[in-house]
């Protein structure tokens, strides 16, 4: 079979293309049942790395331990424990525990919470996670941004310093909702919800949220008494310029100086990774260093604020101020809603990142559940929102953890500091806390991450630049929101303006391609070849009818110029997944009027659903008549140009 190009146009030489090849039938789907499409439909949706796989073929003993061992990791790794193994956990257990403590201590003044509900919060929630958890390297307790989130929402409605038992009936509250929506996303499989969040919109954000969380120190860091409760950088900035009176010297030299301590210390585990436990061990070294120049200087009378006095003891029940009624529910479900999504993605994002360094894998939606579980019960013991945090996995990462263990170490070892070591952060200056939150997240402002994105997507960048902006001069959770918007209008984009490009052939084969992609491939003439890339939906179907007639109408603009008539609109859907009775219509409707122009619609290479669709709604047969139906479009152009006779026309 063979085909040739004799016109003479501005772009192409005149040149002939001869091609011969055997033309393949397409072949319809095979017939399948609509209760077994729907049920393979759903378990790619809800489970597509199947998780029950494990268990086919297994006797009925071998099942139910499979089971729980998918429950209880623990379960799985815990027989085979060994004690080169636990030598391993207790160093990185114990590395964590160091950071932990005065980070726990920090953010829940950051979630305007008593310093204590900072360490209950890292007691409690990794003995539930070491049992329920699937990641090795993850790190739990309080986070920086969830901190902050769940204390400005908060303080909206209720103030912590006027109203302080409600106040932090509402953060358990909240923490139970965070943990119940958290559970239940696991549960039923939705944790699809969380990809909407894109590393472009988590970028901005994070950064955003790092400038705001570190604005808010600027109380402590300068020892201002009048502080403004709002979030942003403008409302911020202003207050400390308007209370510049109540600056203190001592409490600027101190800050500085432990800044610059723990600033350091992170610097040089970075570029040396070997000396994690500098970063690790300097918040704490911070703690007892400042607490002690405190103590003995009395530095207390000389404007220098501290923690004060802490309660003693274990986590005391707190089931009973969970308050499911009244007029603070709305903003109790809002909260932990929030709350619950962003240290939901914090934590997986954290587990899957170390277990690809290590090489296993971590169930997200496993991850999910544990997750939720583990915040659900936190909740009734006093403590609130809690996660795997990046900069304490890393820590645990880079000391070596090989289980869960260490997060078991961890908590005992805060076990014991709540038991016995209260007093002796009755004099930690809240200096020093704000200092250690600081340099803690001065690591969520990835540049180089940004600029990537610059390089590789400017709209994903815009997306990213939103949300940073909107968290710096909005607030935390409408700069959120802001970015999250964005992005749902992008996939809307994409969805309802999918991209449509013609083809053409590359001299002396039987391959087509974009046009303005490959400058030596040329037009058929007689031929107008285009490929769809993507579903037909009703979103797109009345867009992609306007598209391709204004193909076909720019092709007919130029017959003059090429003095070849259109004869064979020809449609390339090997892009096409999927379509829906819009898109069933959408073929109807073109084929009219394409018959209308003079020419005839072909279609290249149908994948089966809209091949299955064509066929039940193709009662005269139009669509699968062998002349319309070709499997490459290679044969199709090779056998159609048979039929004609390429010469100079006339419009038709």
């Amino acid at each position: 079979m063979e085909y040739s190009n004799s016109s003479n146009t501005d772009d192409h030489p005149q040149c002939c293309l001869e091609i011969a090849m055997e033309v393949h039938r397409v072949v319809p789907p095979p017939h399948e049942i609509a209760i077994r499409k729907l049920k393979t439909t759903l378990k790619e949706t809800f489970f597509p790395e199947d998780p029950l796989r494990q268990f086919k073929g297994q006797p009925a003993n071998k099942k139910w331990i499979l089971s729980a061992q998918y429950i209880f990791p623990i379960l799985q790794w815990g027989p085979t424990y060994s004690l080169n193994l636990f030598k391993s956990d207790v160093v990185s257990g114990l590395t964590i525990a160091s950071l932990a403590i005065p980070q726990g201590i920090s953010y829940a003044k950051l979630a305007n919470l008593p310093p204590i509900v900072g360490l209950y919060s890292s007691f409690v929630p990794p003995l539930v996670y070491a049992v329920l958890g699937s990641s090795r390297d993850l790190a739990v307790g309080p986070v920086s941004i969830a901190s902050l989130i769940l204390g400005s929402m908060l303080r909206q409605e209720v103030s912590p310093v006027n109203d302080p038992v409600l106040f932090l009936q509402l953060a358990f509250t909240s923490t139970f909702f965070a943990g119940f929506f958290q559970a239940s996303l696991g549960f039923l499989r939705l944790g699809l919800i969380v990809d909407f969040l894109s590393k472009a919109t988590l970028i901005g954000f994070m950064a955003g949220a790092a400038i705001i969380v570190s604005l808010q120190q600027l109380k402590a860091l300068l020892g201002i008494t009048h502080f403004t409760k709002k979030m942003g950088l403008v409302p911020v900035l202003s207050s400390v310029f308007h209370n510049t009176k109540e600056w203190s010297w001592q409490t600027i030299l101190m800050g500085f100086f432990f800044l610059v301590f723990l600033l350091l210390a992170r610097y040089f585990s970075i570029k040396k990774p070997k000396l994690f436990w500098v970063s690790a061990g300097a918040p704490l070294v911070s703690v007892i260093l400042s607490t002690l120049l405190v103590f003995a200087f009395k530095a207390q009378r000389h404007g220098i604020s501290v923690i004060g006095k802490l309660q003693q003891g274990l986590n005391p029940p707190s089931w009973n101020m969970l308050q499911f009624h009244g007029s603070h529910l709305g903003l109790s479900i809002k909260t932990g809603l929030v709350t619950g999504i962003i240290s939901l993605t914090e934590g997986v994002a954290v587990g899957r990142t170390f277990a690809a360094l290590k090489d296993y894998k971590v169930d997200g939606n496993k991850e999910m559940m544990a997750i939720g579980l583990m915040n659900m019960i936190g909740s009734t013991t006093s403590c609130y929102v809690t996660t795997g945090a990046f900069s304490r996995s890393a820590v645990n990462h880079n000391a070596g953890a090989k289980t869960a263990v260490s997060n078991v170490i961890m908590s005992v070892t805060v076990m014991v500091t709540l038991l016995f070591l209260m007093p002796l952060f009755q004099y930690t200056p809240n200096v020093v806390l704000g200092a250690i939150i600081v340099s803690a997240v001065v690591g969520l402002i990835d540049i180089p991450a940004a600029c990537q994105i610059w390089k590789i997507d400017k709209f994903d960048f815009v997306v990213m630049l939103c949300a940073f902006f909107g968290v710096i001069f909005i607030s935390v959770q409408d700069g959120l929101a802001i970015a999250v918007g964005i992005s749902i209008f992008k996939i809307l984009l994409q969805i309802t303006r999918p991209k449509t490009v013609m083809l053409g052939n590359i001299p002396g084969t039987n391959i087509f391609r974009d046009l303005d992609h490959y400058k030596e491939s040329m037009k058929i003439p007689g031929f107008l070849i285009l490929s769809i890339e993507a579903p037909i939906n009703f979103a797109n179907s009345t867009y992609l009818n306007e598209r391709v007639l204004r193909w076909i109408d720019e092709y007919k603009g130029e017959d003059h110029k090429t003095q070849s008539s259109l004869r064979f609109v020809l449609l390339e859907m090997s892009a096409v997944s999927g379509i829906d009775t819009s898109g069933v219509s959408f073929f109807k409707e073109l084929k009219k009027m394409v018959e209308k122009k003079g020419a005839e619609l072909v279609l290249v290479n149908p994948l089966g659903e809209v091949m299955e669709k064509l066929k039940k709604s193709d009662e005269s047969g139009e669509f699968m008549r062998p002349d319309c139906l070709y499997l490459t479009v290679g044969e199709a152009v090779a056998t159609l140009s048979a039929t004609i006779k390429v010469q100079p026309s006339t419009d038709v």
